[in-house]
């Protein structure tokens, strides 16, 4: 009978507190906007973690390119500062992955937005128009 909650997903759900508080607290670089972290995966060895993230003022991974770079060149520093606030014996080597979930769920909630209210707008003119019932 397998563990419900497993080690990897302990250690994931521990990276991806600690690192948004990192990258909130300690990350400067302007070139840095809003970051959230969506999520972590890290391997069954525990050795490399894939940290998913978001940016709140870019959409696509074309615009959050740079963020990433960014991202992925502090993981050093990033993981220096895991291992000195953790007990952990290794701390997973980070690669940093934009997240578009995010983007695409706005993207469709417009959609869906626009559809009620163009159903909207089509529910209204027939019920101006006198029916057959009347």
């Amino acid at each position: 009978m397998a563990k419900e909650y497993s080690r990897t997903q302990r250690v994931a759900d521990y990276l991806q507190r600690e690192l948004a508080a990192l990258i909130q607290h300690e990350v400067r670089d302007p070139r840095l906007g809003m970051v959230s972290i969506t999520g972590v995966d890290v391997s069954r060895d525990l050795g490399h973690a894939r940290v998913y993230y978001t940016a709140l003022d870019s959409d696509t991974a074309e615009e959050a390119a740079e963020a990433t770079t960014v991202l992925n060149k502090a993981a050093g520093f990033l993981r220096s500062q895991l291992s000195r606030d953790s007990n952990m014996r290794t701390v997973p080597q980070l690669r940093f992955i934009f997240d578009s979930s995010v983007g695409r769920g706005r993207s469709m909630e417009s959609l869906i937005r626009k559809a009620a209210d163009a159903d909207r707008q089509l529910g209204l003119r027939a019920d101006d128009e006198p029916g057959e019932d009347s």
